[in-house]
This record gives C-alpha cells, structure tokens and sequence, in this order.
C-alpha cells in the first residue's frame, strides 16, 4: 500500500490504542502457528466476567488472503475475509455473520499518496452505504465520513476530523455524531522506540452538556515489560502489566477500578499470547 494520509479510522488511532488497547476484565488466551508454506494460523479462547463460557475466534493468513471466524456465547458465527491487492493499492473486506443472514457487508479501501476513499454497503434489502474520504499527507490528513440508508433516503451519520502527525507528537480533532461531539486527544512519545507516551483526550457531548477527560500513558520499564494506567474525571482508574516473557509471547495482567465507589469491586482481567 501507498504511504499516505490513512484511512478516516486512522484519526485520533493513537490515542484510542494507548488508553483502549490491551485493558481487558476477560480471560485471554491466544495461541499462534506458522507453518513453512507462509500460512498463519491463530486461535483465541476468551471467558467474559462471571460466564462459564465464551468466545472462540480463530484468524488464518496466507499471503494476502486473511479469514477471521469468531464463535460468541450466543452460538452467532461471524466470518470477515480481507484481500489486499485484488486490484492495485486496494483492500477487499467481505464480512457476514450466521445466523443473521441480512448482516453481510462489503467494504473496499483504495490508498493514494495524498488521499485514501473507503466505500462500505450493507449486502440486504435496505442497504446503507457508507463512505469516507482522507486526503493528506503522514503529517497532516483531513477527512470525512457518512451514512446514507436507501430505504429511508436519510443520512445515519457524517463526521469530520484532522490529525497532526510529528516524530514526537500527534494531535487529532473529530466532530461526530451528527455535530453532537467533539473529540480531541494528544500523544507525546517520550522516546525514540515511542514505548513510553503520555496521552490526553477530552470528549464534549453537547446534547448532554458533558465532558469526559481522560489522561494516561505507558512507561517501558524495561525492553520486555511496559506498564499502562489512565483515569478519567468520572473516576475510574485503569492500569495494567504488560510482560513479553520471549519474542512475541506476552502476558498481560489489567485492572479497572473506581475511585469515586471504593465499596465496588475491582475488575481484573488476565491475557496470555503464545507466537512462535
């Protein structure tokens, strides 16, 4: 793919990741394989909260092919299937899920250096067509999004957002849900790697008159072990241990607490990958 402004998605990413991505309450567990031919195959047990069962996911990649097949509590089965490449600078991203028959959805990605567009339809009676735009530069991208439902002739949604993309920083601002919320949020890495970053992000919900303002980071303790902790002005606090004990095998142990209801009771959640 062309190294370009990316995808709307990709705006404000950092951010999410470093106060999202890895916090879980859930038992995780992943094992990965390769085999000599180049296919890639990964499967993911994870047990939620108090249930006695849970999700099972299994991902295979060959070339430029990837399947994801993931199986939750309810006996649903959802399938996503991507294909990079089919045509020049495009990604094909083809995703159903069973038993629901109208759930299926068709997506195609198309990167340029200075702009990437994304099209997006529902496969049934009333489709809805999404479609988002990015064009830019990796240092500075402004985009758009929207969602058009044929049946009823009405937009679903349309937002706006930029990113400020630096060695060391990265600044984004995204106007959502139909002009209702604002979003802001601010990365600075601490080191050249960028394994040590503290993060900031306010949300405004003006129909609410409510603000959300979340602060956290990672620190690199060492080069196999990162810690992360973030908390918002509502009070929760998140924290978690991050151990890479060999070359891409990691154990993850989380938490979240409430720091306004101590009476409540934590939540912890634990996560083991295994990759060759």
């Amino acid at each position: 793919m062309s190294k370009g402004p990316g995808l709307f998605s990709d705006i404000g990413k950092k951010a999410k990741d470093l106060l999202t991505r890895d916090y879980s309450c859930d038992q995780k567990f992943t094992v990965a394989t390769y085999s000599v031919n180049g296919l890639a195959l990964a499967s993911t047990a994870v047990k939620r909260g108090g249930l006695s069962t849970g999700d099972v996911a299994t991902q295979f990649k060959y070339n430029n092919a990837l399947v994801d097949i993931k199986v939750d509590t309810e006996s649903n089965v959802s399938t996503t299937i991507t294909f990079a490449e089919i045509l020049p600078s495009t990604k094909t991203i083809a995703s159903f899920k069973l038993p629901d028959y109208n759930s299926g959805k068709l997506e195609v990605q198309y990167f340029h250096e200075h702009a990437t567009v994304t099209s997006a339809v529902a496969l049934n009676q009333s489709p809805i067509i999404d479609l988002s735009a990015t064009i830019g530069t990796p240092t500075f991208a402004f985009g758009a999004e929207s969602g058009y439902e044929a049946k009823s002739g009405s937009f679903t949604k349309y937002n706006a957002g930029f990113s400020v993309t630096q060695p060391d920083s990265s600044f984004s601002m995204i106007l959502a849900d139909k002009g209702d919320t604002l979003k802001a949020s601010y990365v600075h890495h601490l080191d050249q790697i960028k394994r040590s970053a503290g993060v900031a992000d306010i949300t405004r919900r003006f129909s609410l008159n409510e603000n959300t303002f979340t602060v956290g980071g990672s620190y690199a303790v060492d080069p196999q072990t990162v810690i992360k902790a973030k908390l918002n002005n509502h009070g929760k606090l998140g924290a978690l241990l991050q151990h890479e004990f060999k070359p891409k095998s990691l154990l993850t142990v989380s938490g979240e607490f409430d720091t306004k209801s101590l009476e409540k009771n934590p939540k912890f959640g634990l996560s083991l990958a295994l990759k060759p």
